[in-house]
């Protein structure tokens, strides 16, 4: 974690001609933060962030093309705050908050299907207009293609030993106290709260905070989210915004512009950089925190961009200090894994309000311990993992992936539910609750194969390694749950577990005779 306290703050913009198909060359971004010249032992990370993706993959990558060759450097990591829309095929469509006539494919499905492939390493949140279904195969995050990864509902993972948080989502009174319930198929209800940010998610990333003795560190490095945290206007250029969004100062006024829980996250875990997206404009603001001169933690840079179409400022560039050696790749924090499983006891696929630990009210606490940051002693065992790298080649094809998009293609029922090998091997690796898996054991309904287990997949190669991951006892069953009447598959098991049945009474009575 770098501790370089002065930087230079330079004015950029960018943005992509959709039109004409080409980048406007005028407008590509330059460094929004560069901090002071590297020391001995230090080099520089090159991170492009961008507000809300849309889909529009291609025309990022293109940007960032423009400013590798503009600056003669090549990006090492993307960050994508939200609004990604990783839609595999036509099925994930429905599983949109977004009225039909605006879904859209866009460019996602091309590197999920490996048509093409991220030409650099990709980080991103969920937002409010996400494939929901895909992301909730992937509760604790993973690969949603080959060098494209998902963060999940909360995480907090390193990449060249800057630590990096995320939250998904945006901020829903009325549903913020649930438990991650929701999976295909969407009730009508459930495909707008499935993105909805959860307590318990802002609980397990609060404890990222440092020591109680400790005023002057930032723990976290980057964080990211999707909404605004409730009172960031204040801290910025408020009279400019309002001025550009005139709607916004209401809503600042009463509490309802961004998530309100936010502010106490930035307080708690004093991020150095905060960047967001979600209102689909740049806006940039400076967070103090508690000292004097010297002794105080750096502020906090706030930083929310625009969306990818022309004229608009949706991407910015970060040059952050870092050990010259470094590892250009993604690991998972080791603080992080140890909150994962000091809390595992939160996690529940049952739709119920989780009362959290440190709640201030009338409702008595219910568990051993208020404060679930990690001990040395179970910092400890975290050690005892091993390697924390992330691993780059455990991204499987669980939707079937688009080749072609015909006509035919369109014409297909909602995608199905698949429980995650990602999720499976995570959660097994570190000892806790498989999310994931415990959705999928809700109900067989709209419950997959995955393609990748297909014999026709042409990924038969994976299916060698099935016996390391455990999926449960019960066979998965597509079940799209159309009409009265049953799927085939499942009224074939349906008839054997009769079979079974019948046989079983069978032999009770002939014990039953002797």
């Amino acid at each position: 974690m770098s501790t370089e306290e002065t930087v230079d703050e330079v004015p950029c913009c960018g943005s992509h001609d959709e039109a004409q198909g080409t980048i406007q060359h005028d407008l590509a971004p330059q460094p929004l933060i560069v901090e002071e010249e590297v020391n001995n032992g230090e080099k520089k990370a090159k991170i492009a962030v961008v507000g809300c993706s849309h889909g529009e993959m291609d025309a990022i990558y293109e940007t960032m093309a423009l400013i590798e060759e503009k600056k003669g450097y090549k990006f090492d990591l993307l960050i994508c705050c939200g609004d990604y829309q990783a839609v595999r095929n036509h099925g994930d469509l429905p599983h949109m908050s977004i009225p039909p006539k605006y879904r859209s494919l866009q460019t996602f499905y091309k590197y999920y299907s490996g048509e093409k492939k991220a030409p650099v390493l990709t980080l991103f949140i969920g937002g409010n207009h996400e494939a929901s279904g895909f992301l909730c195969e992937l509760p604790n995050g993973g690969w949603v293609a080959p060098n494209i990864f998902y963060m999940g509902f909360a995480n907090c993972i390193q990449f060249a030993g800057l630590r990096i948080a995320g939250l998904s989502g945006i901020y829903s009174h009325g549903d913020v106290e649930f438990s991650h319930y929701e999976r295909p198929a969407f009730a009508e209800r459930d495909v707008k709260s499935a993105y909805h940010v959860r307590n318990v998610d802002m609980f397990r990333l609060r404890q990222l905070k440092a020591a109680n003795n400790d005023k002057l560190s930032n723990p976290i490095d980057i964080m990211l989210s999707h909404d605004w945290p409730g009172g960031i206007p204040d801290f910025g250029d408020s009279a400019w915004l309002f001025k550009k969004k005139d709607l916004f100062e209401a809503d600042h006024k009463s509490g309802k512009l961004g998530n309100p829980a936010l502010m106490k996250l930035i307080y708690d875990c004093r991020p150095r950089y905060y960047l967001a997206a979600h209102l689909h404009i740049k806006f940039a603001a400076l967070v103090p925190h508690k000292g004097s001169g010297s002794e105080r933690p750096q502020p906090t840079r706030f930083l929310s961009l625009d969306k990818p179409i022309p004229g608009r400022q949706f991407m910015q560039a970060l040059e952050i200090n870092v050990a010259s050696d470094a590892k250009m790749e993604l690991s998972y924090d080791p603080e992080w894994l140890a909150i994962l499983k000091n809390t595992d006891l939160l996690t529940t696929a049952d739709k119920t309000k989780i009362v959290l630990p440190d709640r201030i009210g009338s409702v008595p606490c219910v568990y051993d311990r208020k404060d679930f940051r990690p001990t040395a002693e179970e910092m400890e065992e975290i050690t005892k993992l091993g390697d924390l790298t992330i691993k780059t080649d455990t991204f499987k094809h669980t939707a079937p992936p688009l080749k072609e998009d015909t006509s035919e293609a369109k014409n297909v029922p909602p995608s199905a539910y698949y429980h995650n090998p990602q999720s499976a091997e995570f959660c097994q690796w570190l000892g806790i609750k498989d999310l994931n898996y415990l959705l999928v054991e809700k109900s067989s309904d709209y419950v997959g194969i995955p393609f990748y287990m297909m014999p026709d997949s042409g990924e038969t190669e994976f299916k060698s390694n099935q016996d390391e991951v455990d999926f449960g006892e019960d066979d998965f069953i597509i079940d799209r749950g159309h009409g009265s009447e049953e799927p085939e598959a499942k009224k074939s098991r349906l008839e054997e577990e009769k079979k079974e049945e019948e046989e079983d009474r069978e032999s009770e009575d002939v014990v039953a005779l002797e």
